[in-house]
């Protein structure tokens, strides 16, 4: 079979299993594994790829079609400016993320020390070192497997002052182990409710729970962030987090029951509520 016809082969196969993008899907695919995009495909895509190529890229075809999420099966994924290591036991990078980094970006200064927690890939303490000049960067996660994507992607930016830690928001920070008088703190923090998992995108629930699941009533690492981290923060400090589009009001009664001020709901680029920032009151 030509590139082209191997290309067609797997948007129908993709179209027939339910994906939500077969043609993008497709074209994705035979980029990494056929090394041919969608401008080449139409121009060079009538050579057949050797049967190495060929196999390798129907495999890949078949674990889309099983619902495997694409960002898996490629190993890596973008984000903003930025190229991340993904694989099974970390949370894909989403764009909606953004939102998050653009409006904390702009509250924070240049050389702001701050922790990205619930760090995952490290999607947000990236982010915010590649729009911050000099930005310090403590990526807090639990889970050892997200970690090691953690580890690998910060070694792949070596020129941002990002690291990683160990550490379970839930539990809050040991004494001693995180600086006081911090900038910034930003989350991107589970918070789909338990009992809504179920319902989830077959691909998303083949992500780690641990990154989805935000208890009973989805706001549970939001309650502990407040709690027990945001005492770290100086005043005037920023906090940040990512939330469910339908979350922003309880996220900042939750934020102004806190103490906090100058509470600002951010949308993503589908216009939904995506973000919300706010900055430490001095009472607090």
């Amino acid at each position: 079979m030509t590139a082209r016809e191997l290309y067609l082969r797997a948007k129908a196969q993709l179209t027939k299993a339910g994906v939500d993008s077969p043609g993008f899907d497709a074209a994705r695919l035979s980029e990494r594994f056929l090394g041919l995009d969608r401008s080449e495909l139409a121009l060079q895509g009538d050579e057949a790829p050797d049967e190495k190529k060929r196999q390798e890229f129907l495999e890949a075809v078949s674990q889309r079609a099983e619902r495997r999420p694409l960002q898996y099966i490629l190993g890596e994924w973008p984000f903003m400016s930025l190229t991340l290591s993904v694989g099974e036991g970390v949370l894909v990078p989403r764009e909606d993320t953004a939102a998050l980094v653009e409006a904390l970006a702009v509250r924070i200064g240049e050389g702001a020390r701050g922790l990205d927690l619930c760090a995952g890939s490290g999607a947000v303490g990236l982010g915010i070192c590649s729009k911050v000049p000099g930005a310090q960067v403590i990526c807090v996660e639990l889970d050892e497997k997200a970690g090691e994507f953690l580890d690998r992607n910060i070694a792949r930016y070596p020129r941002y002052d990002c690291r990683a830690a160990a550490g379970d928001v839930l539990r809050g920070p040991e004494q001693g182990v995180f600086p006081k008088g911090l900038d910034f703190i930003a989350s991107n923090p589970p918070y789909i409710a338990t009992g809504e998992l179920s319902a989830l995108q077959p691909e998303v629930q083949k992500e780690p729970s641990l990154a989805l699941d935000g208890g009973g009533d989805g706001l549970t690492f939001y309650r502990a962030i407040l709690e027990k981290w945001a005492p770290l923060l100086r005043p005037g400090g920023a906090l940040g987090v990512e939330i469910g589009d339908t979350q922003a009001r309880e996220v900042t009664e939750l934020f102004a029951r806190s103490g906090f001020v100058d509470i600002t709901v951010h949308k993503d680029l589908a216009g939904l509520d995506r973000a919300v920032t706010a900055a430490k009151g001095s009472t607090v």
